[in-house]
């Protein structure tokens, strides 16, 4: 008997780049860049002082505003992209059969910001000061919670946290649970909202962000340029909501694409550095193909982890260029955090998106800042300007903190 197939029938999106679906889309083929100066705290003090923010959201749009006082952002922003991705897909509302219904995100850092402020307070003004809230707030689990709560999602709930590989994870794993048949429809994503100061702080003194851009923010991410510096830090959240195809099918649902292989690996290898022949990275996409049962020369785009950093897009390309061989010549190649910046847990989520549409759409998202060619980076990496050209097979790499890699594969669905 064969598996239940995975699809895609709903996405949702709060960015640096706009509020929704397609503003991100819009941002992203139009070659935009969401990176500013931080507003959310004075970054003055610090060497990089820029960041992907999200303007604008508003999250008594999702949730009543005594709610939203309780918990972080990041949850704040998970259920405005997972109530998208629901309305999105047009599931009935309440659920026809909840138990049916899964729940699956995952974070890298979660609401860490409350828990701050609970510090604070706590050395501050005393135990009797802490707010209630600041445990239950902090913890990684609090976005699964909130929307499966907002929406009765009675079906398996579960939290993925594997630092920047986080988001790829989520949706390999969405497909998991649809093939074994522990649920019908999974609302999956990725969310991140931690712009504060000891997060740039902490990555700025491990010397990972860029310094010399403050004055040019929209210029600072620059995967695969030889003057990249670092990545830019960045918040966000994305989710899509996964069904089986039976399920999708009998309901008459638009169907966006098909999740067709995916895969995890590790590195093994240090803290924070990859591993510098990337075999890491090419074991997941290796196997993300083969559980696909795809040849690899059937895939036409790879949506890149691309982070900016000099070791990390140059241990990409060397572990393409195992994988693939000559046809990694004949790719094109992109990273969307050019204009996004790195969401760590969302990114991704909001990757695997920014596949969904290139292949629906017809263009390819560019590679932005892209102006000095790097010999160790020697593919085509879709420079500057969005591209017209027809994509059936779409692979989406997120590699992060400790050695995580994940690598997910998305088809045109066929019927």
């Amino acid at each position: 008997m064969s598996q239940p197939r995975a699809v895609i029938t709903g996405m949702g999106a709060i960015t640096c780049l706009g509020n929704n679906l397609m503003e991100l889309w819009g941002g992203l083929i139009a070659g935009r860049s969401g990176i500013r100066r931080i507003t959310q705290f004075d970054p003055s003090p610090f060497p990089c002082q820029i960041a992907g923010e999200i303007e604008g959201f508003n999250p008594e749009d999702y949730i009543e505003r005594k709610e939203a006082r309780r918990i972080p952002r990041s949850s704040q922003i998970a259920l405005g992209a997972a109530t998208q991705a629901i309305h999105d897909s047009c599931l009935t509302h309440p659920f026809i059969d909840p138990e049916r219904v899964g729940v699956l995100f995952g974070t890298a850092i979660g609401g860490l910001d409350r828990i701050d402020e609970g510090l604070q307070t706590l050395r501050n003004e005393g135990y009797g000061r802490v707010n209630p809230f600041t445990i239950p707030s902090g913890i990684p689990n609090l976005a699964a919670f909130i929307v499966a709560r907002q929406f009765q999602c009675l079906g398996p709930n579960a939290t993925i946290t594997t630092a920047c590989a986080t988001g790829t994870q989520v949706v390999g794993e969405a497909a998991e649970l649809i093939r074994r048949g522990a649920a019908d429809v999974v609302v999956a994503g990725g969310t991140e909202a931690l712009i504060k100061d000891f997060a740039i702080g902490g990555f700025s003194a491990m010397r990972a962000m860029p310094v010399s851009f403050n004055d040019r923010p929209e210029a600072a991410s620059r995967p695969f340029d030889l003057d990249r510096e670092g990545f830019i830090f960045s918040e966000g959240s994305g989710a899509m909501v996964v069904e089986s195809l039976e399920h999708a099918q009998a309901r008459g649902a638009r169907i966006y694409a098909e999740i067709a292989g995916h895969a995890s690996s590790t590195d093994a290898f240090h803290m924070a550095a990859p591993e510098p022949q990337g075999l890491g990275p090419a074991r997941a996409m290796r196997w993300a193909l083969r559980d696909a049962n795809l040849p690899l020369e059937a895939v036409d785009y790879i949506n890149a982890h691309g982070s900016s950093t000099p070791l990390n897009d140059a241990t990409e390309t060397k572990a393409i260029k195992d994988v693939f061989g000559e046809h990694a010549y004949k790719l094109a190649i992109s990273s969307t955090k050019s204009m996004l910046g790195h969401a760590m847990g969302a990114s991704g989520m909001l990757e695997a998106i920014a596949c969904v549409m290139a292949i629906g759409e017809g263009f390819l998202p560019p590679t932005i800042n892209y102006e000095t060619p790097d010999p160790e980076c020697d593919l085509d990496y879709v420079p500057n300007q969005a591209r017209p050209a027809v994509t059936n097979v779409a692979m989406s790499n997120s590699f992060g903190l400790g050695g995580q890699n994940a690598c997910v594969v998305l088809t045109r669905f066929g019927g």
